[in-house]
């Protein structure tokens, strides 16, 4: 009976530590996306402010698409933005 709580044990320790590995990765996909996202929203207002500088009033606002757009696809998302509303000056 001893037998069986010991293999019992290993198995449950096993399993917790499979378990905060993949936390751990989850964690570190969350901080990314949220590091990209605040990135992407500061380059949005930076670009923003210097088009309407020059006298384009090609800009997008910073909201939870655009947010969400640059945090999940990044520098590419960023481009995205901007190609879009160039595409419709055009």
């Amino acid at each position: 009976m001893e037998k069986y709580y010991g293999v019992a044990m290993i198995a449950v320790i096993c399993v917790l530590i499979l378990f905060i590995g993949a936390m751990k990765q989850k964690a570190e996909i969350l901080t990314t996306f949220v590091l990209r996202a605040f990135a992407g929203a500061v380059g949005i207002y930076a670009v923003n402010g210097m088009l309407k500088s020059q006298g384009l009033e090609v800009v997008p606002g910073v909201n939870p698409v655009t947010v969400l757009t640059v945090g999940t696809l990044g520098i590419s998302g960023f481009a995205l933005i901007y190609a879009i509303l160039f595409y419709r000056l055009l």
